[in-house]
């Protein structure tokens, strides 16, 4: 196969020189390059390799012009930017994100918006069609985001259950309440009683799922809910030292603590270290997520596994059905206890 040249200059490949390769009309490569549908499996396996062989790149924005679509997905981050940082949760699903997406040639946009006048310039850009579709983390109630771009028409996936919005809105996650009870089962196992709790935010689904499960735990046991046992953190690790310090200062017989993440953990760790606790002799830890942040701890964090790599195909795949046409969709998926030395 020759490219002509101009100037000396190679000419970059088209879609009639892949057709040409392929021994297939030009149709069949653009029903092949956008999504192969009525195009046989053997004229889509020889377009595919005559890409391969002849380099041919596509021009997403004079596709766009016949499709109407952006080919990018947009990954929306409502949260203020240093929180990107510091919670290494954010950068596993943005990763697993991208390579999801990757498999299908699209392009991933990270947006943060962690004030009122950056929410409200990211949705008019996502709503003026500069993106396919838009996979939402952190969404707190109260968010607008979500029902703006669910009443704009605008292909959505929340991580996490969006508090208020239900079935109108698809959301990937963690069995998040399941999971708790899993973690304070196995705190009262040890032969703990006086279990405290570090909560996520409570106008997250995170944040109320993981206090509910708590509950239900120590209510199977009967064990009544004493609220000097309870204080709220922000996900943050400097919220998990305040909070194990409430809760020292509030029930200094606090023989466990269930931290809602373990970043906060971290902080909390700290705080009972600080205090003269010893883990998990005197004060049993356990945490939530198993993110890098539960190995780097001293001892080393027994915590509950999220799913990342699921949960990022996962939405991936709900939000590229949505985009196709397919209506909203929920997937909950279960999470797994790690057991190490905290607790």
């Amino acid at each position: 196969m020759t490219m002509s040249n101009t100037g000396g200059r190679r000419r970059p490949p088209t879609i009639h020189d892949v057709a040409r390769e392929a021994g297939v009309s030009r149709g069949t490569v653009s029903r092949v390059l956008n999504g192969g549908h009525y195009v046989s499996p053997s004229a889509a396996e020889a377009v595919n390799a005559a890409i391969r062989r002849t380099g041919y790149v596509v021009n997403r924005h004079a596709r766009s012009l016949i499709t109407g679509r952006s080919d990018s997905v947009g990954f929306l981050l409502t949260e203020p930017q240093e929180r990107f940082f510091e919670d290494p949760n954010f950068n596993v699903l943005l990763r697993g994100c991208t390579q999801a997406l990757a498999a299908h040639d699209i392009p991933l946009l990270l947006m943060i918006a962690g004030t009122q006048a950056e929410r409200r310039r990211i949705v008019r850009y996502i709503t003026a069609g500069h993106v396919d579709g838009v996979l939402l983390v952190s969404s707190h109630s109260g968010d607008p985001v979500a029902e703006e771009l669910r009443a704009a028409g605008v292909p959505l996936v929340a991580c996490g259950k969006p508090i208020g919005l239900g079935s109108k809105v698809s959301y990937v996650a963690a069995d998040d309440r399941d999971g708790a009870r899993d973690m304070v089962r196995h705190l009262l196992g040890l032969g703990r009683r006086r279990v405290g709790v570090v909560t996520g935010p409570l106008d997250t689904p995170g944040g109320v799922e993981r206090l509910a499960g708590y509950k239900e735990v120590l209510a199977e046991a009967g064990i009544g809910i004493d609220e000097r046992l309870i204080v709220s953190g922000d996900y943050s690790r400097d919220s998990g030292e305040a909070g194990a310090e409430r809760l020292l200062a509030g029930a200094p017989d606090m023989d466990a603590v269930f931290v809602a993440s373990d970043l906060m953990a971290q902080g909390v760790l700290a705080a009972l270290h600080r205090a003269g606790r010893r883990v998990p002799q005197d004060v049993a830890v356990g945490g939530f997520d198993d993110s890098q942040a539960a190995v780097a701890t001293s001892p080393g964090l027994t915590t509950i596994r999220q799913p990342w790599d699921r949960i990022s195909s996962e939405m991936v795949r709900v939000l590229l059905a949505q985009v196709g046409g397919e209506d909203p969709a929920t997937v909950i998926l279960p999470t797994e206890l790690v057991r190490r030395e905290s607790a």
